[in-house]
């Protein structure tokens, strides 16, 4: 999966998707009812750097495919998004 543009960025969709929900359903709720802000500021922060790291993957992937704008629109939109880049990698998946 890694061997190819659109591989790399699944696998960076999928990690960085992750570290989303992380933040959203564990470290929000650990630092407004359970009163632990560290959550927040640690997993923010990881997810901060998978995001950059996320958006450098799919301008690489986009000037080595040589997509059309919408396929690096929609996975720039879908990152905002909870549970938008496993959205977005069922798009990716068919692609060709």
């Amino acid at each position: 999966m890694l061997h190819t543009p659109i591989g790399r960025l699944r696998t960076m969709g999928f990690i960085e998707g992750m570290s989303l929900l992380v933040l959203l359903f564990i470290a929000m709720p650990l630092k407004y009812w359970a009163h632990h802000p560290l959550a927040v500021t640690i997993a923010g922060s990881i997810h901060g750097g998978l995001f950059i790291i996320y958006l450098a993957v799919l301008a690489y992937a986009a000037f080595t495919v040589k997509w059309h704008v919408k396929w690096s629109a929609a996975g720039f939109i879908a990152a905002f998004i909870p549970f938008g880049n496993f959205i977005y990698d069922r798009g990716l998946r068919n692609y060709k």
